[in-house]
C-alpha cells in the first residue's frame, strides 16, 4: 500500500484532522494517509510573513517525518492552499511533492479557464505569483478573495457558504471562469456543499490533493534520497541531519 504524507503548515491541530479525516475518506484503502502539522509558526497563514515561516515549517515537518521510526512515504502532499516550501521541498525529495494549490490548478484547468475563490485578502498576489512560478497563470482567469481568513469561514459555515456562493458567481460573471477553485484546507466540504447552485465545475482543493495521490507518479528527478545541496546550522536536528555532508 502507498503511502502519503501530508503536511499541515501551521500549527493547527482541527486544520490537521480535517486534512487527515478528508483525505483519507477521498483516497479510501489505496493510499494510507499519514497528517503531521507544523512544529512551529502560525494557526493559519495569511500574509507574506506567515507564508515564509510556513515555508520553512513544511521542510522541517518532512525532515521530522523522515527520521522518525517506519517507511518512508511514497508521496509529499503539502495541505495548504499555497503550497508554502512547495519548490523547495521538490527540490530536495526523492519523491513525488505538490500542493493543494497545483493539485487545484490541474484539476481546474482542465475544464477551461478557472478562477480562484479564496478567503483573506492578502491572498491575491501570493496565489498569482504562484500560479505564474507553475506555469498556469495563462488559465487563471482571475481571483476573487472574501475578506474573513479560512479560519473565520470555517468557524461559521452557514455565513460562509453564502458568502462563498456569491463570489463563486462574481467569478462567473465577471470573470468568465469555466470552473472555479475554492482554495483553502479549512474550506474543505465547500464546493460539494454550493455545486448545485453553481452553472460551473466548482474544484475542492483538498479532494484535488487526495485524487492527485491515486494517480501514478513518475520518479522525481535526479535524487535516490532526501537531502539539501548546502550544509544547515542553527536549524532543527532533522534538517541539519539532511544537510551537505551532515
Amino acid at each position: 500500500m502507498r503511502e502519503l504524507l501530508v503536511i499541515n503548515p501551521n500549527i493547527s491541530a482541527s486544520v490537521s484532522a480535517l486534512l487527515q479525516d478528508r483525505i483519507q475518506a477521498e483516497v479510501g484503502s489505496h493510499v494510507r494517509v499519514r497528517t503531521t502539522a507544523a512544529r512551529f509558526g502560525a494557526p493559519y497563514i495569511a500574509d507574506e510573513a506567515s507564508y515564509a515561516v510556513a515555508s520553512h515549517a513544511t521542510l522541517d515537518a518532512w525532515a521530522a517525518a523522515l527520521a522518525r521510526p517506519g517507511p518512508a512515504p511514497d508521496a509529499v502532499l503539502i495541505g495548504c492552499f499555497g503550497d508554502p516550501g512547495l519548490l523547495a521541498l521538490r527540490e530536495s525529495s526523492p519523491v513525488p511533492v505538490t500542493g493543494l494549490a497545483e493539485a487545484a490548478f490541474i484539476e481546474a484547468a482542465r475544464h477551461g479557464r478557472f478562477a480562484i475563490v479564496t478567503g483573506g485578502e492578502r491572498w491575491a498576489p501570493m496565489l498569482q505569483r504562484l500560479a505564474q512560478a507553475l506555469g498556469h497563470a495563462p488559465a487563471l482567469a482571475g481571483i476573487h478573495t472574501v475578506a474573513p481568513t479560512g479560519a473565520e469561514l470555517a468557524a461559521d459555515p452557514a455565513a460562509a457558504h453564502a458568502l462563498l456562493a456569491q463570489a463563486c458567481r462574481d467569478a462567473v460573471r465577471q470573470l468568465g471562469a469555466q470552473a472555479i477553485i475554492l482554495g483553502g484546507a479549512g474550506l474543505a466540504g465547500v464546493a460539494a456543499a454550493i455545486q448545485p447552485g453553481m452553472d460551473v465545475p466548482l474544484v475542492d482543493s483538498v479532494l484535488a490533493g487526495a485524487r492527485w495521490a491515486l494517480r501514478p507518479h513518475d520518479p522525481a528527478p535526479r535524487r535516490t534520497q532526501a537531502g539539501f545541496d548546502v550544509r544547515w546550522e542553527n536549524v532543527s536536528r532533522e534538517l541539519t541531519s539532511l544537510g551537505l555532508n551532515a
